[in-house]
């Protein structure tokens, strides 16, 4: 006779080894499971029972809730993350000149876009530090753009006041 701890964290049993062994046949347990032989003190896992050993390796594994289906290797990276964050980095290079424009506004969108998408499906998609990285550079580069022109119009202040003051009135 055993007692079992299933998955829900409840305790089973007991029961016999024939119970036990169609559970295993069912995927109900598995190796990891706790188990409490009868007559003993120590809860143990299946798989240090000699008496199942040979029918937990023919035994189909469970499908976990929230396990990775066959051939799915867990969260897959957003794509307009990717993008953001690829938009962000170009609009830091080109951030110095008109071409940085539309880079920077695309990474701001595509990155905030991946952000929601994310925080809606956690499990299922990951990327959020791509995202993150792509709304900083993004914003970022219209800080320097901005920069930019505030010293090109401090550097030529002079100049710009001369022609200012020579405009036909």
């Amino acid at each position: 006779m055993y007692k079992i701890i299933g998955a829900d964290g409840k305790e089973y049993g007991p029961i016999t080894m024939e119970v036990l062994r169609q559970w295993i046949a069912e995927g109900r347990a598995d190796a990891r499971t706790r188990v409490l032989a009868e007559g003993t003190t120590e809860w143990t896992t299946l798989a240090e029972v000699p008496e199942v050993s040979g029918l937990l390796a023919a035994a189909p594994t469970p499908v976990l809730p929230g396990a990775a289906m066959a051939g799915v290797e867990g969260p897959r990276t957003n794509a307009l993350a990717v993008t953001g964050m690829v938009m962000g980095i170009i609009a830091v290079t080109c951030g110095f000149c008109c071409y940085g424009v539309p880079f920077n506004v695309l990474g701001i969108v595509f990155s905030a876009i991946a952000l929601s998408q994310i925080k809606q499906d956690p499990a299922g998609q990951k990327g959020r530090g791509m995202a993150m990285a792509g709304l900083i550079l993004s914003i970022t580069s219209i800080v320097l753009a901005v920069l930019v022109f505030l010293l090109g119009l401090a550097w030529n202040s002079t100049d710009i006041l001369r022609r200012m003051q020579n405009l036909p009135h």
